[in-house]
């Protein structure tokens, strides 16, 4: 099949609607002049069109200059920062990382897309350096959290079920965010957060990713072949002299199935206020005012709440309202 610009573009400018790349019904949605640019006529697997589409698209942005790169990689949700589920947010990003307007920031897109046509037809090669891949080749199943609150110092056991996507599945990486009160603590640093690997792994690698999120590998006791499921069991304990906002929260980076999360109250100094999070963005965690359901405690001071097919960038949990004190996280 030859394929022409207008056909891809058009292809292209579909394919950015929504969720972009993390979309649903991925196989559905890739026309077929962006099949055949990205060779995966005949690929039904929606994991596996998903993942040569997006690489395709990483590396043709590549080609282009800076301000479309970052254009088109946005408007697609091809990295992990711009995964929003709807285009005229991640529009908005790019007008933030532009510093233009959201006006600028489309037609930036629009140009970015028919470059790509371009790049896409004339068989450019492969950018020096592969990019981060924006699927990992494994998905969360499975995530269940146990939140203690009633003891010296917080402490999360993370129990969770992964499945590769892809064979050879060697290592995952993965990360926890440790937010403090607004001025308290001062930067985290790398010993703030104890992590302890139960099962399922040896802890080879961490690193603060940002202020104040503790970015780590596991490395798995043998490989995992395609569709192959792995436990893994963590606990995580903050320093003593260090608190955390009143909020726990999953905000996956890729496709989690399922979250469970049980949070244990001090009895003796309960929140006076507890709300369930939804799809929320990760900005209105800590938002002045609240909104959404309440969950109340139970006899023990627990809370008991799940979430099923998680939307990857945005907050799944809890966040609560302090009495006095500082119990909680």
């Amino acid at each position: 099949m030859t394929i022409r610009d207008e056909q891809l573009v058009a292809d292209l400018k579909a394919l950015r609607k929504g969720r972009g790349i993390l979309a649903g019904s991925i196989t559905a949605r890739v026309g077929e002049a962006l099949r055949t640019a990205t060779g995966t006529h005949g690929v039904e697997h929606a994991v596996e069109v998903r993942r040569r589409v997006a690489e395709c698209l990483w590396r043709w942005a590549g080609e282009l200059p800076d301000d479309l790169r970052i254009a088109v990689r946005a408007a697609f949700a091809l990295d992990q920062s711009d995964q929003l589920p709807l285009y005229k947010d991640r529009v908005r990003l790019v007008a933030e990382r532009l510093n233009r307007d959201e006006r600028t920031a489309r037609r930036r897109i629009d140009e970015g897309i028919e470059r790509l046509a371009e790049v896409a037809r004339s068989g450019a090669p492969l950018t020096e350096f592969p990019p981060a891949e924006p699927v990992p080749g494994w998905h969360t199943e499975e995530l269940r959290v146990t939140l203690a609150l009633d003891q010296p110092t917080p402490e999360a056991f993370e129990f969770r079920r992964i499945v590769a996507d892809h064979d050879r599945i060697e290592h995952v990486d993965l990360a926890i965010t440790l937010t403090a009160p607004l001025g308290a603590n001062g930067p985290a640093r790398t010993d703030d957060l104890e992590i302890d690997v139960f099962h399922g792994g040896r802890l080879t690698a961490r690193e603060m990713e940002s202020t104040d999120r503790f970015g780590f590998r596991l490395t798995l006791p043998k490989p995992l072949r395609r569709h192959e499921s792995h436990q893994i069991g963590l606990r995580f304990k903050i320093r003593p002299d260090r608190t955390m906002a009143p909020h726990y929260v999953c905000v996956p980076k890729h496709r989690c199935a399922e979250f469970d999360l049980r949070v244990r109250f001090d009895v003796r100094r309960p929140p006076e206020r507890i709300w369930r999070l939804v799809n929320a963005f990760q900005r209105d965690v800590d938002d002045p005012q609240p909104r959404g359901e309440t969950i109340p405690l139970d006899a023990s001071g627990e809370i008991h709440t799940s979430f099923h097919e998680l939307t990857p960038g945005l907050a799944y949990g809890i966040r609560w309202h302090r009495t006095t004190g500082t119990a909680g996280s």
